[in-house]
Protein backbone atom coordinates (compact mmCIF):
# COMPACT_ATOMS: atom_id res chain seq x y z
CA UNK A 1 0.00 0.00 0.00
CA UNK A 2 3.12 2.19 0.64
CA UNK A 3 4.44 1.56 -2.32
CA UNK A 4 1.56 2.84 -4.50
CA UNK A 5 1.27 5.41 -2.12
CA UNK A 6 4.40 6.74 -2.70
CA UNK A 7 3.74 5.72 -6.83
CA UNK A 8 0.59 8.46 -6.76
CA UNK A 9 2.50 10.99 -5.01
CA UNK A 10 5.32 11.02 -7.57
CA UNK A 11 2.81 10.62 -10.34
CA UNK A 12 1.26 14.05 -8.57
CA UNK A 13 4.58 15.93 -8.37
CA UNK A 14 5.36 15.09 -12.34
CA UNK A 15 1.61 16.04 -13.80
CA UNK A 16 2.48 19.25 -11.75
CA UNK A 17 5.47 20.18 -13.01
CA UNK A 18 4.36 19.07 -16.54
CA UNK A 19 1.14 21.60 -16.33
CA UNK A 20 3.96 24.07 -14.64
CA UNK A 21 6.28 23.80 -17.77
CA UNK A 22 2.87 24.43 -20.00
CA UNK A 23 1.88 27.56 -18.16
CA UNK A 24 -0.51 25.73 -16.25
CA UNK A 25 1.18 24.58 -12.53
CA UNK A 26 -1.88 23.56 -10.70
CA UNK A 27 -2.03 20.90 -7.75
CA UNK A 28 -5.94 20.72 -8.66
CA UNK A 29 -5.33 20.50 -12.04
CA UNK A 30 -2.74 17.40 -11.60
CA UNK A 31 -5.11 15.49 -9.36
CA UNK A 32 -8.01 16.19 -12.44
CA UNK A 33 -5.66 14.80 -14.90
CA UNK A 34 -4.21 11.58 -12.73
CA UNK A 35 -7.52 10.55 -12.13
CA UNK A 36 -8.71 10.79 -15.96
CA UNK A 37 -5.55 9.07 -16.60
CA UNK A 38 -5.89 6.15 -14.27
CA UNK A 39 -9.34 5.18 -15.02
CA UNK A 40 -8.16 5.33 -18.43
CA UNK A 41 -5.79 2.49 -17.70
CA UNK A 42 -8.03 0.28 -15.54
CA UNK A 43 -10.73 0.66 -18.40
CA UNK A 44 -10.26 -3.25 -19.26
CA UNK A 45 -10.78 -4.22 -15.33
CA UNK A 46 -13.75 -1.97 -14.80
CA UNK A 47 -15.22 -3.25 -18.57
CA UNK A 48 -14.91 -7.02 -17.56
CA UNK A 49 -16.24 -6.30 -14.18
CA UNK A 50 -19.33 -4.25 -15.82
CA UNK A 51 -19.96 -7.22 -18.23
CA UNK A 52 -19.56 -9.95 -15.61
CA UNK A 53 -22.27 -8.29 -13.42
CA UNK A 54 -24.63 -8.14 -16.42
CA UNK A 55 -24.42 -11.13 -17.22
CA UNK A 56 -25.14 -12.80 -13.86
CA UNK A 57 -28.02 -10.55 -13.42
CA UNK A 58 -29.08 -11.53 -17.03
CA UNK A 59 -28.94 -15.53 -15.91
CA UNK A 60 -30.72 -14.29 -12.67
CA UNK A 61 -34.20 -16.05 -12.95
CA UNK A 62 -33.06 -19.06 -14.42
CA UNK A 63 -30.88 -19.12 -11.01
CA UNK A 64 -33.51 -18.77 -9.11
CA UNK A 65 -35.95 -21.69 -10.87
CA UNK A 66 -32.71 -24.34 -10.21
CA UNK A 67 -32.50 -22.37 -6.80
CA UNK A 68 -35.94 -23.26 -5.72
CA UNK A 69 -36.59 -26.63 -7.65
CA UNK A 70 -33.14 -28.35 -6.02
CA UNK A 71 -33.64 -26.57 -2.35
CA UNK A 72 -33.06 -29.54 -0.35
CA UNK A 73 -30.42 -31.06 -2.28
CA UNK A 74 -27.44 -28.91 -1.61
CA UNK A 75 -25.39 -31.14 -4.35
CA UNK A 76 -27.29 -31.28 -6.88
CA UNK A 77 -28.50 -27.28 -6.64
CA UNK A 78 -24.38 -26.81 -7.31
CA UNK A 79 -24.08 -29.18 -10.20
CA UNK A 80 -26.94 -27.47 -11.70
CA UNK A 81 -25.87 -24.18 -11.35
CA UNK A 82 -22.12 -25.02 -12.39
CA UNK A 83 -23.83 -26.09 -15.60
CA UNK A 84 -25.94 -23.14 -16.02
CA UNK A 85 -22.76 -21.22 -15.81
CA UNK A 86 -21.19 -23.02 -18.29
CA UNK A 87 -23.76 -23.28 -20.71
CA UNK A 88 -24.16 -19.34 -20.71
CA UNK A 89 -20.74 -18.63 -20.72
CA UNK A 90 -20.66 -17.29 -17.40
CA UNK A 91 -18.00 -16.89 -14.37
CA UNK A 92 -19.24 -16.25 -11.42
CA UNK A 93 -16.44 -15.13 -9.74
CA UNK A 94 -15.17 -12.59 -12.90
CA UNK A 95 -17.14 -9.59 -11.35
CA UNK A 96 -15.09 -9.41 -8.42
CA UNK A 97 -11.62 -10.37 -9.28
CA UNK A 98 -11.47 -6.88 -11.24
CA UNK A 99 -12.47 -5.06 -8.04
CA UNK A 100 -10.22 -7.28 -5.89
CA UNK A 101 -7.56 -6.04 -8.38
CA UNK A 102 -8.52 -2.29 -8.16
CA UNK A 103 -9.01 -2.30 -4.37
CA UNK A 104 -5.20 -1.94 -3.53
CA UNK A 105 -4.91 0.56 -6.40
CA UNK A 106 -7.80 2.75 -5.27
CA UNK A 107 -6.65 2.62 -1.48
CA UNK A 108 -3.17 3.51 -2.19
CA UNK A 109 -4.36 7.05 -4.42
CA UNK A 110 -6.51 7.24 -1.46
CA UNK A 111 -3.66 7.69 1.53
CA UNK A 112 -1.36 9.37 -1.23
CA UNK A 113 -3.37 12.06 -2.18
CA UNK A 114 -4.75 12.39 1.94
CA UNK A 115 -1.14 12.58 3.12
CA UNK A 116 0.05 14.58 0.21
CA UNK A 117 2.99 17.61 0.67
CA UNK A 118 1.70 20.85 -1.44
CA UNK A 119 4.66 22.58 -2.10
CA UNK A 120 3.63 25.62 -3.12
CA UNK A 121 -0.11 26.89 -3.89
CA UNK A 122 -2.30 24.75 -3.76
CA UNK A 123 -5.46 26.51 -4.84
CA UNK A 124 -7.91 25.30 -7.02
CA UNK A 125 -10.86 27.39 -8.67
CA UNK A 126 -12.85 29.01 -5.16
CA UNK A 127 -10.38 27.01 -2.88
CA UNK A 128 -6.98 28.82 -1.57
CA UNK A 129 -5.84 25.36 -0.22
CA UNK A 130 -7.12 22.15 -1.49
CA UNK A 131 -4.98 20.33 1.60
CA UNK A 132 -8.19 21.80 3.81
CA UNK A 133 -11.79 20.60 3.20
CA UNK A 134 -13.84 22.78 0.72
CA UNK A 135 -14.80 25.73 2.63
CA UNK A 136 -17.84 26.44 0.27
CA UNK A 137 -19.25 22.62 0.35
CA UNK A 138 -19.56 22.35 -2.93
CA UNK A 139 -17.13 19.71 -3.84
CA UNK A 140 -19.08 17.41 -0.91
CA UNK A 141 -22.48 18.05 -2.33
CA UNK A 142 -20.69 17.19 -5.43
CA UNK A 143 -19.08 13.60 -4.09
CA UNK A 144 -22.76 12.80 -2.85
CA UNK A 145 -24.01 13.88 -6.29
CA UNK A 146 -22.24 11.68 -8.38
CA UNK A 147 -22.31 8.59 -6.22
CA UNK A 148 -25.83 8.97 -6.47
CA UNK A 149 -25.92 9.03 -10.39
CA UNK A 150 -23.52 6.21 -10.31
CA UNK A 151 -25.67 4.44 -7.90
CA UNK A 152 -28.24 4.46 -9.93
CA UNK A 153 -26.79 3.62 -12.95
CA UNK A 154 -25.91 0.25 -11.47
CA UNK A 155 -29.10 -0.68 -10.15
CA UNK A 156 -30.22 -3.22 -11.99
CA UNK A 157 -33.79 -3.05 -13.79
CA UNK A 158 -37.13 -3.78 -12.30
CA UNK A 159 -38.01 -7.46 -12.95
CA UNK A 160 -41.16 -10.00 -12.21
CA UNK A 161 -39.75 -11.58 -8.54
CA UNK A 162 -41.58 -13.01 -5.98
CA UNK A 163 -42.65 -10.59 -3.71
CA UNK A 164 -39.78 -11.41 -0.87
CA UNK A 165 -37.21 -11.04 -3.24
CA UNK A 166 -38.63 -7.55 -4.36
CA UNK A 167 -38.68 -6.14 -1.17
CA UNK A 168 -34.89 -7.73 -0.17
CA UNK A 169 -34.49 -6.13 -3.25
CA UNK A 170 -35.90 -2.39 -3.01
CA UNK A 171 -34.19 -2.22 0.40
CA UNK A 172 -31.09 -3.06 -0.45
CA UNK A 173 -31.25 -0.89 -3.58
CA UNK A 174 -32.33 2.09 -1.20
CA UNK A 175 -29.46 2.09 1.02
CA UNK A 176 -27.09 1.50 -1.82
CA UNK A 177 -28.89 4.69 -3.99
CA UNK A 178 -29.75 7.30 -1.08
CA UNK A 179 -27.37 6.14 2.38
CA UNK A 180 -24.16 5.79 0.64
CA UNK A 181 -24.08 9.48 -1.43
CA UNK A 182 -25.45 10.78 2.20
CA UNK A 183 -22.58 9.45 3.83
CA UNK A 184 -19.91 9.94 1.45
CA UNK A 185 -21.34 13.70 1.35
CA UNK A 186 -20.62 13.48 4.78
CA UNK A 187 -17.27 12.50 5.28
CA UNK A 188 -16.23 14.84 2.49
CA UNK A 189 -17.47 17.55 5.01
CA UNK A 190 -13.87 16.55 6.33
CA UNK A 191 -11.82 15.40 3.58
CA UNK A 192 -9.01 17.37 2.05
CA UNK A 193 -10.07 19.21 -0.83
CA UNK A 194 -7.93 17.24 -2.97
CA UNK A 195 -9.23 14.11 -2.16
CA UNK A 196 -13.01 14.67 -2.51
CA UNK A 197 -11.97 16.50 -6.28
CA UNK A 198 -10.03 12.91 -6.88
CA UNK A 199 -13.34 11.22 -5.25
CA UNK A 200 -15.56 13.47 -8.03
CA UNK A 201 -13.83 13.00 -10.91
CA UNK A 202 -13.24 8.76 -10.88
CA UNK A 203 -17.15 9.08 -10.42
CA UNK A 204 -17.33 11.06 -13.43
CA UNK A 205 -15.48 8.70 -15.25
CA UNK A 206 -16.80 5.40 -13.83
CA UNK A 207 -20.45 6.92 -14.72
CA UNK A 208 -19.15 7.86 -18.33
CA UNK A 209 -17.27 4.48 -18.92
CA UNK A 210 -20.57 2.97 -17.86
CA UNK A 211 -22.60 3.97 -19.96
CA UNK A 212 -20.75 3.85 -23.21
CA UNK A 213 -20.29 -0.40 -22.15
CA UNK A 214 -23.91 -0.70 -21.56
CA UNK A 215 -24.64 1.14 -25.08
CA UNK A 216 -22.07 -1.25 -26.51
CA UNK A 217 -23.84 -3.70 -24.59
CA UNK A 218 -27.43 -2.94 -26.47
CA UNK A 219 -25.77 -2.47 -29.73
CA UNK A 220 -24.10 -6.18 -29.87
CA UNK A 221 -27.97 -7.68 -29.01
Amino acid sequence: MDFIANLIIQVIQTLYHFLGSIGFPNYGLAIVLMTVIIKIILYPLTKKQIESTRAMMSIQPKMKEIQEKYKNDKVRLNQELAKLYKEQGVNPMAGCLPLLIQMPILFGIYYGIRDFQYEGPANFLWMENIALPDPMYILPVLSAVTTFIQAKQTMPKKSSGDKQDGVMGMMQGQMMTYFMPLFIGYISLSFPAGLVLYWIVMNIMQIAQQAYINSQMEKSK
